[in-house]
């Protein structure tokens, strides 16, 4: 039996409804929306998803999934036009102005009501490869 399109036990239908939070004029990674994700989601599976997407493209803002430096994983310049169309600022190497536009993530609330994560907080400081020892 095949899944309906709002099956909220098929991975790929939970990265869409994540990506459907995304706003206007911010942009999330493929990696932040796996983490949101869970589950052993990992990026590439949102890339998958992503170029799965058929009829969903019409509801999922597939535009605002962007790669881990901003770039554009998309051949053509649609994904770029639609981002400029929602306010989305681009730096001199045509990267998204990160700074700018990267969405913190979902709200607890939402997150713990859909059986998703929050994102760690931006600033927060990157786990140190190694442990200090002396």
């Amino acid at each position: 039996m095949m899944a309906s399109p709002t099956d909220t036990q098929d991975p790929y239908e939970r990265i869409y409804v994540v990506c459907e939070q995304v706003p206007s004029g911010q942009v999330a990674t493929y990696g932040d929306i796996a983490a949101i994700v869970g589950g052993g989601c990992d990026a590439r599976t949102v890339g998958h998803a992503m170029a799965a997407l058929g009829t969903r493209a019409a509801t999922v803002p597939w535009q605002r999934i962007i790669n881990r430096t901003g770039g554009i994983s998309t051949s053509g310049y649609r994904q770029r036009e639609l981002l400029e169309a929602e306010g989305v600022a681009f730096d001199d190497a045509g990267h998204v102005r990160m700074d700018t536009h990267h969405w913190k993530g979902p709200s607890e609330a939402w997150a713990r009501a859909h059986g998703f994560s929050v994102l760690p907080p931006q600033d927060a400081p990157a786990p140190e490869a190694q442990l200090k020892l002396f």
